[in-house]
This record gives C-alpha cells, sequence and structure tokens, in this order.
C-alpha cells in the first residue's frame, strides 16, 4: 500500500483550499436578496406603543436584557452615559425588557422615573407583552444587541456584553 507523502498531502490541501472560494461563489449569488426590514413592535410599561417603524431615520440599537441580569444591570450605566451624550443625534437605545413578570417591569421603570434623568433614560417594550412582535428573534444571552441602521436595515447583532466597538460602529452610522 502507498501512502501520500506529508508535503504531497500539504499542496493537495492547499490546493482544495484555493479552490474552495470559486466553488462556494455561486451558491451566494444564488441567495435571495432579501429585501424585509426588521419588526419589533411593543407596549412600554406605560401602555404607549413604541417600535423600530416609528424610529426610521434613527439609528437604533435594540438591547434585549432583564432586571434579573446582573450583567445587563451592570451596563446600565454605560448605556445611559452613551444615551445622554448622543441626545441630540438620531439615535435611540431600544430596550426589550425580557422580565416573565409585567410586575418586575413596571417596578423597574417606576424607580427609573425617580432615580434616573429623563436623558438617560432608556425606553423598553415588553417582550412578554400579547402585542409583542419582533422578527429579529429571541436572543441567545442576555444582554443582547441589533444594531439598526437609519434605513431601519439590521447591520450587527451582539451576544453578550455590548463591545465597545458598537459604539464606534454606531458614530459611524450618526
Amino acid at each position: 500500500m502507498h501512502l501520500p507523502s506529508p508535503a504531497l498531502t500539504t499542496l493537495r490541501r492547499r490546493q482544495l483550499l484555493g479552490w474552495l472560494p470559486l466553488l462556494a461563489w455561486p451558491l451566494a449569488q444564488a441567495q435571495p436578496a432579501t429585501s424585509s426590514l426588521p419588526t419589533l413592535e411593543g407596549k412600554t410599561a406605560d401602555g404607549q406603543a413604541l417600535g423600530l417603524g416609528a424610529l426610521r431615520g434613527r439609528v437604533v440599537l435594540v438591547l434585549y436584557w432583564s432586571t434579573g441580569c446582573a450583567v445587563c444591570r451592570d451596563k446600565m450605566h454605560e448605556m445611559r452615559a452613551n444615551l445622554a451624550g448622543w441626545q441630540h443625534q438620531p439615535f435611540t437605545l431600544l430596550g426589550v425588557n425580557m422580565d416573565q413578570r409585567r410586575e418586575d417591569v413596571v417596578g423597574y421603570e417606576t424607580l427609573l422615573r425617580q432615580t434616573v434623568p429623563a436623558p438617560q433614560r432608556l425606553r423598553s417594550v415588553w417582550a412578554a407583552d400579547p402585542g409583542f412582535t419582533d422578527s429579529l428573534g429571541p436572543p441567545t444571552h442576555l444582554p443582547s444587541g441589533a444594531l439598526i441602521d437609519k434605513a431601519g436595515r439590521l447591520v450587527e447583532r451582539y451576544s453578550g456584553r455590548i463591545p465597545p466597538e458598537a459604539w464606534d460602529r454606531i458614530a459611524e452610522l450618526l
């Protein structure tokens, strides 16, 4: 039995790897371009309708979070600071509260109104509300995020903490 030399095997691997992009190109071209924009609609704790459709023309960072998530609560100071810093820019930080109990959402929102200045409060919708819709899909981790450009298109997704680079990307989109 004849086994190929290691050098020949490496050469064949390199040749195959060189051809892979060319083989995959027709498959990538065959994918239909999606023109549908993401949708996200819900109600705030005080019952106001809020969604992506009304925010077209603004850069939107959708933040999936929960009052029971320690990382989410820890990062809220950073979120609020950026929100306040861009209050005169076309930017919205839209929270999607993933709490299961409405009492938790309402209690948190009440506390915010008493302790956090208005320019630093992100508006949140409650994901467990019967009228909530979200074509972005449920997050796999909390916190998570989705960046939407001014045209309403999904630009990037973030799983876990929102990375510092996300804020640079938001600044570019503004």
